[in-house]
């Protein structure tokens, strides 16, 4: 039998030096176990999560840590195109219909969500530099997740416009306090190096915002003088989907946001015309496929070694709970402040509790930021913490989130029929 497991190892590892073994793997075990989740009632996303985990070094090993990096671009790809279709919910008949209510429930729900963790993560014995950046991070949510469980559903409806305004403006929102409160964080602890003090800091958080939209909105009129008098599916698409890999790919090259982008390009391109929803129709057919490579990455990234460590489960246990009840209860409450449907007010909180891109992504900015240059060893290590915390959220939220945002979407959208 050890022959065999011995042999069976050697195997996986020649075949996973090949990228096109371990996306093949990749695509099937997602599809396995997106089928298994079907048949329980949950999401084909928790699906493809387990099977990254699965596939990842945690258990399987096809998916080693070394090979995730070189993969790096499905996660750009999809992230672009969700963050396309999301803005292309944001036509100016929507937004007159609901901007303020948007707007007051992400804010809200960006200010609470901050001002609950904070206090609880300095509880738990993580010094208030850290703390800052944390509750800044546990802003954000999932765009990734709500677009997937809503186009597995076909829905549509009020609810979901709702829910693609919030999702969109909060991780705007997430970036430009992420940006302040790091600045802040930088300061308490001393670091300004090389011309990177909290107001520099500051300010190239809200030029990245800045240039982002900016960029954003010259992408989305680019593709409607590009795309507006084409009649061949295969011209739009082909012609959609080149423009987004080229700003996607400049966006990430000069330290810009891809989804502000993408985002403001989608929206863009719908209040030019409403005849640009052909082409959001055309790009569904080949998402399903990135899609499921998207998160079966994402759950091959998540090590179930953290689950060993006791004081990430301490300060990541809390974290998690806080940031649910924060998440929930600032929604209701900014659907309550501004007069929203009980329907949506009721249900919307749920679908914020996924984290995924946005998250890892300010997270990877901690690290890779001059500032850490300068740390002292102990500032080293609460980065550490730092680092597993979120990646335990993710881990977790990614799992159960896409079942409580399934949940919520149907029963918003039923009761409003209602």
């Amino acid at each position: 039998m050890s022959w065999i497991i011995t042999n069976l190892i050697e195997l996986r590892d020649l075949m996973s030096t090949h990228i096109l073994f371990t996306l093949g793997a990749m695509l099937l075990v997602g599809y396995a176990t997106g089928i298994l989740a079907g048949k329980v009632r949950l999401p084909e996303i928790t699906g493809f999560i387990l099977a990254g985990v699965l596939v990842g070094e945690s258990v399987l090993g096809i998916v080693p840590l070394h090979m995730t990096a070189s993969m790096k671009v499905i996660t750009e790809v999809a992230l672009g195109l969700i963050a396309l279709t999301i803005g292309s919910e944001f036509s100016l008949v929507k937004l007159r219909r609901m901007g303020s209510q948007v707007v007051g429930i992400t804010g809200v729900q960006l200010g609470l969500t901050f001002l609950v963790v904070l206090p609880i993560m300095i509880l738990v014995g993580m010094d208030l530099p850290f703390a800052l950046i944390v509750s800044a991070i546990a802003t954000a949510s999932s765009p990734a997740v709500a677009v997937a469980v809503v186009q597995s559903l076909r829905a549509h409806g009020t609810f979901v416009d709702y829910l693609y305004g919030v999702v969109a403006l909060l991780d705007a929102g997430a970036v430009i306090l992420f940006g302040i409160t790091f600045s802040i964080a930088a300061g308490l602890m001393g670091l300004t190096a090389a011309g990177a003090g909290p107001l520099v800091l500051f300010l190239a958080a809200l030029g990245e915002v800045f240039f982002s939209l900016l960029t954003g909105i010259l992408m989305g009129f680019a593709l409607h003088l590009l795309v507006r008098r084409k009649k061949r599916t295969n011209e739009i698409m082909v012609i959609t989907l080149g423009v987004t890999f080229l700003v996607t790919a400049g966006a990430i090259i000069f330290h810009l946001s891809p989804l502000l982008i993408n985002m403001t390009a989608g929206a863009v391109m719908i209040n030019m015309t409403p005849r640009h929803h052909r082409v959001f129709r055309m790009l569904e057919p080949m998402t399903p496929p990135i899609y499921a490579l998207f998160f079966v990455l994402a759950g091959s990234e998540l090590q179930l070694s953290l689950l060993a460590q006791p004081q990430i489960l301490l300060i990541g246990g809390t974290y998690i709970l806080f940031r649910a009840l924060a998440k929930y209860g600032s929604v209701y409450l900014g659907g309550l402040l501004t007069g929203t449907e009980a329907p949506i007010r009721n249900n919307l909180g749920f679908c914020m509790l996924p984290q995924a891109g946005v998250a890892l992504g300010l997270v990877l900015f901690v690290q890779a930021s001059p500032v850490s240059g300068a740390m002292t060893p102990d500032q080293v290590a609460m980065t550490g913490t730092l680092v597993n915390v979120i990646l335990l959220s993710v881990f977790v939220n990614q799992l159960f989130g896409p079942p409580l945002a399934k949940s919520a979407i149907i029963r918003g959208n039923r009761m409003e029929v209602q």
